[in-house]
């Protein structure tokens, strides 16, 4: 199966920060690359085993409940691209990753926009979510030191304040870290 069509299928903001995230990681690793990637099978891991890495994702277990099933899979870099603004206790998860390296993105707070939460789905919501600062002090915590950093926005083609606002405030940000 060719992955490519479905991310191109994806609405344009979402189709940028998949590429954006890419560019990141390959910044990071290169293929083939063994990566355990937080999360069920999407878009966007498909999209990673496309370009060579050797992808395994979790299988939907919650992690704030076993973090044992990380430590059973072999990889040279775990990917979360948002993951953590969902757990409870991301630092659990942190300290348990199996990896000695890890490329995660988090959803930025913003004073404009309340946490996300999808009342239709019970676990498409946000327990957290992080200043740039917040999630640095979280990795510091979780046994790991930042060597890259990136942010961006994710503009909408709409009319309003808050897509105005989303052109130039930074949404996402992206991290490469070691650990300690």
């Amino acid at each position: 199966m060719n992955p490519l069509p479905a991310i191109q299928q994806l609405h344009a903001s979402k189709k940028r920060r998949y590429e954006l995230t890419l560019a990141f990681l390959a910044g990071s690793v290169a293929p083939p690359a063994r990566i355990l990637d937080l999360g069920t099978p999407n878009p966007l891991s498909e999209r990673m085993a496309s370009l060579g890495y050797q992808v395994t994702n979790t299988q939907g277990e919650d992690l704030d409940d076993t973090v044992e099933a990380l430590t059973k899979i072999q990889a040279d870099c775990t990917t979360a691209f948002e993951i953590f603004e969902h757990l409870l206790n991301p630092l659990g998860v942190l300290r348990a990753l199996p990896t000695q390296r890890l490329v995660a993105s988090v959803p930025l707070s913003l004073w404009f926009a309340k946490a996300y939460r999808n009342p239709a789905e019970p676990w498409d919501r946000h327990f957290h979510e992080f200043e740039d600062w917040q999630f640095d002090w979280l990795l510091e915590k979780g046994g790991w030191k930042i060597v890259r950093r990136e942010k961006w926005t994710s503009p909408v083609s709409a009319i309003g304040l808050r897509p105005i606002l989303r052109r130039f405030t930074p949404r996402y940000y992206i991290v490469d870290a070691v650990r300690l």
